[in-house]
């Protein structure tokens, strides 16, 4: 869990952590950190100093726990900003992130059906697979097993 790693010192609200710190307590890579910065995932947990510097609030560290732990569940980021603004105006997503897996749900249960149906036709291909097509078959095709 990503909070393990948080010491005591940093969990007093006025703590801001640089990217470098962020980046070590949640094992994600800077550049990933800027880029959710960037589109709005880390809002409102993100300040500039007065020399530009991101500096965070160690609250980010469980926002950035949510948004891996969702992508891994299959969510798109768009999906996950979604649930984050749900967040943000003080409800509980729980209802809306079900909606999202149930959905993941249905759409991986088409994706199964799709593949077999796939590897039917390919069982069905490599059933009937011809070493040596006949010569007519030949001249007109590119490959006689897999074109009628």
């Amino acid at each position: 869990m990503l909070t393990g790693k948080i010491t005591q010192e940093m969990t007093g609200q006025d703590q801001l952590l640089k990217i470098g710190e962020v980046a070590a307590i949640t094992h994600l890579p800077v550049k990933t950190i800027r880029y959710y910065e960037e589109i709005g995932l880390l809002a409102p947990n993100v300040e500039r100093s007065k020399s530009g510097y991101r500096l965070f609030k160690i609250e980010v560290i469980n926002r950035l726990g949510f948004i891996k732990r969702a992508q891994s569940l299959g969510l798109s980021l768009s999906e996950i900003q979604e649930i984050l603004n749900i967040y943000q105006n003080g409800e509980l997503p729980c209802g809306e992130m079900k909606q999202h897996l149930l959905a993941k749900v249905d759409a991986i249960n088409e994706q199964i059906a799709a593949l077999e149906g796939l590897k039917q036709e390919l069982q069905g291909l490599l059933g009937r697979w011809e070493e040596e097509p006949p010569a007519d078959r030949i001249s007109q095709t590119i490959c006689p097993n897999i074109q009628l």
